[in-house]
């Protein structure tokens, strides 16, 4: 069985959260949240939400057992960007684009249905 978390419109850019996920991918649950727990990034602690949330979707949605649960799958989407000028010499503009991220992840029991 799997269940699934997403968080959409996290303030981050997708390029910088890529690399948290990509340590995380394939552990069991607890392992990847206590790797989370001690990473410097601002990414870890989305993605440790989102872990977090599927977990809980496991185990209250699909009665799955939570020590047995394992990251499967976890990637992140680009969401929609926030479009913001910066004023630049003799009246120009330059765009600034805020990009922002959906995190997508599953967990697996490695059980079938």
């Amino acid at each position: 069985m799997q269940a699934k978390a997403v968080t959409k419109y996290v303030r981050i850019s997708p390029q910088k959260v890529r690399p948290v996920m990509d340590v995380v991918r394939g552990l069991p649950v607890r392992r990847a949240l206590a790797t989370l727990q001690y990473m410097p990034h601002k990414a870890a602690r989305e993605v440790a939400l989102t872990i977090k949330s599927a977990a809980a979707n496991a185990e209250n949605n699909f009665d799955m057992e939570p020590d047995n649960l394992v990251v499967k799958t976890i990637f992140a989407d680009e969401g929609p960007a926030l479009k913001r000028f910066m004023p630049r010499a003799r009246g120009s503009m330059n765009r600034i684009r805020k990009r922002t991220t959906h995190i997508t992840v599953i967990v697996d029991d490695g059980e079938e249905y």
